[in-house]
């Protein structure tokens, strides 16, 4: 699948729509009972890009954004203003954040993720996109340093550490992150008259699997 390391403009998903979407199969039984099942392990997020759109420079932008990806061809990065951190989204990341591996003294790579908790359930997402920069690790607690003691790829979300995390140690991350996505349509519409008037074009933006 082709990818473009690039990042939607943050200016123009600010005050967009979208969230994150699950499948879920739902059968009735005779009884009236039900059975629920889904194929997914993990969520996909919706955009709405359109909605962003404030001035004819921002239309501007989205054109030129939406044509150098030629549509759906290729994906991109988006950043999603309600969910962009490893904690909380008043504080800044820390690294401490979340709990990402338990060293076995053996593997030296492991994958960035973020755990939603309510009650007694949580959900692992798997992060791939953290944004260049904004990554610390720690283990047990000890802060690491980048270059030093682990390296980041930021195109596939993976941690590397010079040396395996030892045995039952506590791996832990802060971090900023993108959500890999492309366009889920192959045209736009725009209005100048409309827009003027307070409408926005359009424009679908879906999660990818990368």
């Amino acid at each position: 699948m082709g990818f473009h390391e690039v990042r939607f403009p943050a200016s123009l998903s600010f005050g967009s729509v979208g969230g994150p979407e699950r499948r879920t199969e739902v059968v009735t039984l005779a009884n009236g009972f039900e059975e629920r099942n889904t194929p997914w392990a993990h969520s996909r997020r919706r955009y709405d890009a359109g909605l962003g759109m404030r001035s004819l420079d921002d239309v501007e932008k989205l054109i030129a954004f939406f044509e150098a990806r030629q549509g759906q061809l290729y994906g991109f990065r988006w950043k999603d203003w309600s969910d962009f951190k490893s904690g909380k989204p008043s504080n800044d990341p820390h690294f401490e954040d979340q709990v990402i591996a338990i060293g076995d003294g053996l593997t030296a790579s492991w994958p960035l993720s973020k755990t939603y908790s309510s009650g007694e359930s949580s959900y692992v997402r798997p992060l791939t996109k953290p944004v260049a920069g904004s990554v610390s690790i720690g283990i047990q607690g000890d802060l690491q340093q980048e270059s030093i003691h682990f390296e980041v790829d930021t195109a596939t979300g993976m941690i590397t550490f010079d040396h395996p995390p030892d045995e039952g140690v506590e791996v832990t991350a802060g971090y900023e992150f993108d959500v890999p996505v492309r366009f889920d349509t192959d045209r736009v519409q725009t209005s100048v008259a409309s827009f003027q008037a307070g409408d926005a074009p359009n424009v679908p933006v879906v999660e990818v699997r990368v």
